[in-house]
């Protein structure tokens, strides 16, 4: 009866995970428009809904996560291993490209200037467009890409993984999240696939998205710097080429292309920052680095709950948050699967605070360069912007700097090899909880890989409207999620605190083998 059970549990979370992604596939080919319609009032009905939940979610999981890491329990060493298995560069990049991936890129150009140009409401008496819109628009900036953002992907739930893990036996899958208040009672339970198909959704409309857009941006990028047409069979070329790229990666395990692709971004990135510092405007970006960080730390509280205008927060704040809620489980499945051996106070403060003071750094170097330039010439940033969207930002900011030529290439480049690593980690996160291993097969990996740059095809077939509606679809699979993850505010201490106390038994356990013998 019970492998029976067991083999049903097995088969239903890829039968519920393809079976949706195949109806919401099938749909958008017969009736585009109609699905972009219900999704809409889906999107604002969840928002309104949830946008609020999800801020106080934020608040409470970072504060939460910190107050364990100051705690004595922030000694305690997760997994079975005393020492860390994978160094401690090769973490540190595989976590900031993975997480940063997404839109890291895309949005660290883009965001500042936006904000510049239409303040956002936590600063009503700031008007756009002036050198007084600068601090504000990175500080809204650093607040969707801080430590709220980062201590949701990978603190509380890694930690509570971690446990069900390697102290309750249980297999790396988002059910395994509710382990220390259910036991493993969802481990062979239709409840606990139906948790897991809603995480895969989640996290592969979330990976899609970003590959999509990738797409549009280089295809809008290659017309304007070689000439070729941005049509959407170049488009899907370009997305076929990137699909090839993290396929053959996650094919190979995460092992080997993984943290390859983790280290060659983490050198690329840097050196473009030390080329964008070198040659562009560098005291403005330390200036208001500074400055932005402050104000961002003083209104912190006020930022992160502000409610006051909720069309604006549909788009930007809840857009962020359920976007990265519906992340989470997976990133702290990658997390827990790259951090055995590390201490809880070690992984909160690189991915709560070290990790998200780097971003905040990349973000005003990106998106500052570009309000520099919109300063001092009005039009060159949000000229472009107007006429072409997001896409357009980086390479505005680009091309006014020496050296554009090679700096242009060398940025797209590294756009491709981030989205690469988010593409192949989470083939690789999905393969894990489809499959139940903690090694998931070569065939299972490339099939996911291969499924997301599909999906991504078909919705930029549909043009514009396709990849729009998955932009708001992430925001509506996030909802289970966001369940599952404010569990861990009461599983995470939970977890922390049983760790902690067989953790001490064992040192008995070895004081009293030790004495016996002597």
């Amino acid at each position: 009866m019970h492998s029976n059970t067991q083999k049903v549990g097995d088969k239903l979370v890829p039968t519920l995970t393809i079976g949706f992604i195949s109806l919401f596939l099938l749909s958008a080919l017969i009736d585009l428009s109609l699905v972009t319609s219900v999704i809409q009032s889906m999107f604002s009905s969840v928002t309104s809904q949830f946008g609020t939940f999800w801020q106080w979610l934020m608040v409470i999981n970072f504060v939460v996560a910190m107050l364990i890491a100051v705690s004595r329990y922030g000694k305690i060493r997760m997994g079975q291993q005393s020492k860390p298995t994978i160094g401690t560069f090769r973490w540190l990049a595989m976590i900031m490209c993975t997480l940063l991936a997404g839109g890291g890129v895309f949005w660290s150009a883009a965001e500042p200037i936006y904000h510049f140009i239409t303040p956002p409401p936590s600063f009503p008496l700031v008007t756009g467009s002036t050198a007084d819109a600068v601090v504000p628009a990175l500080s809204q900036s650093f607040l969707h890409w801080g430590f709220l953002a980062w201590a949701v992907l990978g603190t509380l739930a890694t930690i509570v993984l971690m446990y069900a893990h390697h102290q309750g036996g249980v297999k790396l899958r988002p059910r395994a999240l509710l382990y220390p208040l259910v036991g493993n009672k969802l481990e062979n339970h239709w409840f606990g696939s139906v948790v897991d198909a809603c995480s895969i959704i989640a996290v592969a409309a979330g990976t899609i998205g970003p590959i999509g857009f990738l797409a549009s941006q280089l295809g809008y990028s290659l017309e304007s710097v070689i000439g070729l047409e941005n049509t959407t069979n170049n488009q899907l070329g370009i997305l076929a080429a990137v699909v090839a790229v993290y396929s053959v990666s996650a094919f190979t395990g995460m092992d080997k292309g993984l943290q390859w692709l983790s280290r060659m971004n983490v050198a690329g990135a840097f050196a473009l920052l030390m080329a964008m510092l070198l040659f562009g405007p560098t005291e403005f970006i330390f200036e208001h680095f500074g400055a932005a960080f402050a104000v961002y730390l003083h209104q912190l509280p006020e930022m992160s709950l502000n409610g006051s205008a909720p069309g604006w927060n549909a788009w930007w704040t809840w857009f962020f948050w359920g976007w990265f809620i519906g992340f989470a489980p997976m990133m702290a499945i990658f997390i827990a699967r790259i951090s055995e051996g590390r201490s809880i106070r070690e992984l909160i403060l690189t991915v709560a605070i070290g990790a998200p003071i780097v971003t905040n750094f990349w973000f005003t170097v990106l998106g500052g360069t570009g309000i520099f330039f919109e300063l001092q010439s009005p039009g060159s940033i949000s000229g472009p912007l107007n006429a072409a969207g997001l896409p357009a930002v980086l390479l505005a900011s680009l091309s006014q700097l020496p050296f554009s030529s090679l700096l242009v290439p060398a940025f797209l480049v590294l756009t491709t090899t981030f989205v690469v690593t988010t593409g192949d980690s989470m083939a690789y996160a999905i393969s894990m909880v489809v499959s139940g291993d903690s090694e998931p097969k070569k065939s299972q990996r490339l099939f996911w890989a291969i499924v997301m740059g599909c999906v991504a095809a078909v919705l930029m077939v549909a043009g514009d409207g396709g990849l729009n509606a998955l932009q708001s679809f992430i925001v509506i699979t996030a909802v289970p999620v966001s369940l599952l993850v404010a569990a861990t505010i009461v599983t995470g201490p939970l977890a922390v605190v049983r760790m902690h106390k067989k953790q001490k038994e064992q040192v008995w356990e070895q004081q009293d083998v030790a004495s016996s013998t002597l």
